[in-house]
């Protein structure tokens, strides 16, 4: 699909997004190939679909036609749209993402609520986000939590970067610490009442299995966690046992088949109390344990 600059009149809004259709249905996201190309001209015009379906019939002007085209080609090679956008929503908040960061799922929002709820039951809790990436389980706790105690920890000095952004954009940067380090190193001999991640879970004979936009383009490492997707939390259970104050909590998020697994672990490191939510899908999804 290609723009020209004609004399006279451009085409319109509807024959942009019948082209950017039909390109997109020669791609890997054929099936949402209408919708996505509906998608991107809403973003880049900043406008509603109900605006658009009144509008249709409305030129797009050369510059935006340039734009659109590459912002379909982008969706064509199999670039997500959220990296196209450079945003992100979270538990309501919007939070800007890069391909330095994962792109935050709804599922991870469990992960959230657990925390919320175990946050109760202390005055002003401690609480670290391991691996945080854009920030967004951070960045959401802070919002949540006025009185809470907030660190969060990356390897990534990209990474770091992108959620301290996401702090500042959401209003809550003078109530999180972010270090740059490997796991909970940046942070010890310091302990919490509640130690979060969402670490790398996915097994590298997955790899192939995974969509395109999640394979070719989100960060490999922090999606891949060895031959069964369980290195991270090889590591990271005992540290967090280490970092926890008696009666604190580990809550992490887990991916498709690892509850067994993860159970093992968590009551090889001595943790008690081990329970898992489900998502939507009724997957465990949450695991969660106390150091008593």
């Amino acid at each position: 699909m290609q723009a020209k600059q004609h004399k006279g009149a451009m085409p319109s809004f509807s024959s942009y997004v019948t082209g950017g259709a039909m390109r997109l249905q020669l791609g890997p996201h054929s099936d949402g190939a209408r919708r996505d190309a509906e998608t991107l001209l809403l973003h880049l015009l900043g406008k509603n679909r109900a605006w658009m379906l009144a509008h249709m019939d409305d030129e797009l002007g050369y510059e935006c036609a340039e734009e659109y085209i590459a912002m379909l080609e982008l969706r064509f090679a199999g670039e997500p749209m959220q990296y196209i956008f450079g945003e992100a929503e979270f538990y309501r908040l919007p939070f800007r993402v890069t391909p330095d960061v994962l792109i935050p799922r709804p599922e991870t929002e469990h992960v959230v609520e657990k925390v919320l709820e175990l946050a109760g039951k202390f005055s002003s809790p401690r609480i670290v986000d391991v691996g945080t990436g854009s920030g967004a389980i951070a960045v959401a706790l802070a919002h949540e939590l006025p009185d809470a105690i907030v660190t969060a920890t990356d390897l990534s000095a990209a990474a770091v970067g992108v959620a301290r952004e996401n702090a500042e954009r959401n209003g809550v940067a003078e109530r999180i610490r972010f270090l740059e380090g490997d796991l909970l190193e940046p942070v010890a001999g310091e302990q919490f009442d509640i130690v979060v991640s969402n670490p790398p879970y996915v097994a590298e004979a997955d790899r192939e299995s995974l969509a395109i936009e999640v394979r070719d383009y989100e960060p490999g490492r922090a999606l891949f966690a060895g031959a069964d997707g369980l290195d991270i939390y090889r590591r990271l259970i005992p540290q967090a046992f280490g970092a926890l104050a008696r009666g604190g909590y580990l809550v992490l998020e887990i991916g498709y088949g690892q509850e067994l697994p993860v159970s093992a672990l968590l009551g090889e490191g001595d943790f008690e109390s081990i329970e898992f939510t489900p998502d939507l899908k009724g997957i465990p999804r949450v695991a969660c344990a106390q150091r008593m």
